[in-house]
């Protein structure tokens, strides 16, 4: 059966829902942990690659010095036509490991917050079918431009590149992933707590996650959709869950 390659920058930042719908279906992932050191393995050897997000920012070589050899590795998995599924940092390091500019944003964008299809989603194998409009997870600072070739297909009203495609390659920049006990988590992170409470002010962190919870029923549900669709005509796994 297929193996995907999941990269994390966190331990708290799993594929989460993703996983669910990749292992419902009978396939295997194997995790890298980036930030404790793990070694980059040959993705020649897997059959679609995810890359999660983190707190650090995908031009942060100086700090950390494996995120050369991820962008890297992103680049050549793109020019090999490899699936990939990018989020939030992943995203990110996607847009810049083929050429495009990664920076800070002009604010914040955090909290559950609607994101819009495009017109060229409507084309997309992935995106089409979903609605127009719907909630996400938001929870970032920085931005990209989008990498030469590449096809948006979601924005939100803060920032216009939300989601991209290029070749078979995605990235999105918010999370659907995340149900109340992964937000827990996070929320034990100081510097995440810290951080959420800078943004959004004292007591955000309660307040965010009774939101996630309210959303969680409309989120996962539609990650997994969303995930499996890319699982299917992209990876091209078969469809068929296990049970």
């Amino acid at each position: 059966m297929p193996t995907l390659l999941a990269l994390q920058h966190i331990s708290c930042e799993p594929p989460a829902a993703y996983e669910d719908e990749l292992r419902a279906r009978g396939h295997d992932l194997v995790r890298v942990e980036l930030d404790e050191g793990e070694a980059l393995p040959d993705w020649r050897e897997f059959a679609g690659l995810i890359v999660m997000g983190g707190p650090m920012g995908a031009y942060d070589d100086d700090v950390h010095h494996w995120l050369g050899e991820e962008k890297r590795l992103l680049r050549e998995a793109v020019e090999a036509d490899l699936p990939v599924w990018g989020v939030c940092l992943g995203a990110q390091l996607l847009a810049a490991s083929l050429g495009a500019e990664v920076r800070r944003g002009p604010r914040a964008e955090v909290g559950i917050l609607p994101v819009e299809l495009t017109p060229a989603a409507a084309g997309d194998p992935v995106f089409a079918g979903l609605p127009r409009r719907f909630p996400t997870l938001q929870w970032h600072s920085d931005t990209f431009e989008l990498p030469e070739g590449a096809t948006l297909l979601a924005s939100s009203p803060a920032y216009l590149n939300q989601a991209f495609v290029i070749r078979r390659a995605y990235g999105l920049q918010f999370h659907l992933e995340v149900g109340p006990e992964l937000l827990s988590e996070w929320a034990e992170v100081p510097a995440y707590a810290e951080s959420l409470e800078a943004i959004m002010g004292p007591g955000s962190v309660p307040t965010l996650l009774e939101h996630v919870t309210e959303k969680a029923d409309e989120l996962l549900p539609l990650a997994r959709r969303l995930f499996g669709r890319w699982l299917e005509r992209v990876v091209r796994v078969p469809a068929r869950a296990i049970g």
